[in-house]
């Protein structure tokens, strides 16, 4: 396997580690970067980024973060309530007033932002199709009642943070939450983190 890159003397592990993840579990391209008291101890990437192999991994190469961007998604709702815009002690109905359906109207944002709303499923799942619009996992997610009774328990909501988080950014915002990241976080960071893939990537 041809890896590409450095690791810092003492990060020799996370070298071996990358590396048999090409030789032992299959993986067709992927990078790391690990910073350390803000110098970059590991940088190193491999493979390919299509499936056929024919398009060979290099920097730059955007990767979907999968979960990771529900930090990015919170990080957002913690930004307006800095601004003044949003309160995490208000139910989400203030902002959203479809979403005090079935038993949700004493929901608060910060139960949506620490996954205990009660809402980490749908009863109905949507199609593939359907759950490319926001808007139509949204309004799945306010029509639905709790799987428990909000604020009393946790479960990940893993498959509708994005759409509870990202609802709650339009009502306040009137943008998308990938538009508003873009222009609110990353652009003004300068960093390649998107949320909803740009055209010329």
């Amino acid at each position: 396997m041809n890896v590409n890159g450095t690791v810092a003397e003492g990060f020799e592990p996370v070298r071996a580690a990358f590396v048999r993840n090409f030789e032992t579990l299959g993986e067709r391209g992927a990078a790391v970067t690990v910073y350390r008291d803000g110098r970059k101890v590991v940088g190193l990437w491999a493979g390919t980024k299509d499936i056929d192999g024919t398009d060979v991994w290099a920097p730059g190469t955007a990767q979907i973060v999968r979960s990771a961007t529900k930090g990015v998604a919170a990080a957002a709702l913690l930004l307006l309530h800095q601004r003044g815009l949003l309160d995490l002690d208000a139910p989400v109905g203030k902002y959203w007033p479809e979403f005090k359906a079935t038993g949700k109207e004493r929901v608060l944002v910060r139960q949506v932002l620490s996954h205990r709303a009660g809402l980490p499923v749908l009863d109905r799942p949507l199609t593939p199709q359907e759950a490319l619009d926001p808007l139509r996992g949204a309004e799945a997610v306010a029509r639905q009642a709790p799987v428990w009774e909000p604020g009393t328990d946790h479960g990940y909501h893993a498959l509708t943070y994005g759409w509870l988080v990202g609802e709650l950014v339009r009502r306040v915002t009137g943008r998308g939450i990938g538009e508003w990241i873009a222009e609110e976080m990353a652009g003004p960071l300068g960093a390649d983190l998107w949320i909803g893939l740009p055209d010329g990537e």
